[in-house]
């Protein structure tokens, strides 16, 4: 006889959306990472010229910063998840999340600084 228990479901239920998330995010870094690979080898030996030339293009500076956002979310997603299964006590896991995310949010202003600074 299976017996059935009262188990009950905590937490956010993000799987299948944190599952989708992180294998979209990680096509577009690996998209992003290829066309840059792709660049530097058929351009081979490259100069800081042509490097500056292609990032003062705005479709590159738009395909860096999404390449980036998705960079962000990704980590976020993995850290968050990371920390729900290891990190028991309540306190500790949101005090380690709130640094993760401040320090992504951070990078990221950082990143837009350079990007267009």
């Amino acid at each position: 006889m299976v017996r059935r228990s009262n188990r009950v479901v905590t937490g956010a239920h993000f799987g299948l959306r944190d599952w989708l998330t992180q294998r979209v995010t990680a096509v577009l870094m690996v998209l992003y990472t290829a066309f840059i690979a792709i660049f530097v080898i058929s351009r081979h030996p490259i100069d800081y010229g042509e490097i500056r030339s292609l990032f003062n293009n705005q479709w590159m500076q738009i395909a860096s910063l999404l390449f980036f956002l998705a960079l962000c979310w990704h980590a976020w997603v993995g850290v968050r998840n990371v920390l729900m299964d290891y990190i028991h006590p309540m306190a500790v896991r949101l005090t380690i999340q709130i640094i993760v995310i401040t320090a992504l949010l951070f990078y990221f202003a950082w990143f837009v600084y350079i990007l267009w600074g």
